[in-house]
């Protein structure tokens, strides 16, 4: 038995917009960590763990994007002084 880290990772993109991506994770009981709109569309999830990546990533297996992805300029305001 190895004990390698895994490779596994949380971050799934898909094809699907926010609100379908939401339900489909709440009926398979899977949390969600973050997610939000890819400005070419589709949607980036951060499931809340590796096991719930794992479980979306076979549901979600035909609305995967394989290809790079670009992602949106995001940053948090600061808290005002």
């Amino acid at each position: 038995m190895s004990m390698a880290p895994s490779a596994v990772s949380r971050v799934l993109f898909v094809t699907m917009d926010e609100g379908e991506v939401v339900a489909r994770c709440t009926a398979a009981k899977v949390g969600i960590s973050a997610i939000e709109n890819l400005p070419a569309g589709g949607t980036r999830l951060v499931c809340m763990s590796v096991d719930g990546a794992a479980k979306m990533r076979r549901r979600f297996r035909s609305e995967l994007i394989k290809t790079p992805v670009v992602r949106s300029a995001y940053r948090p305001r600061a808290a005002p002084l």
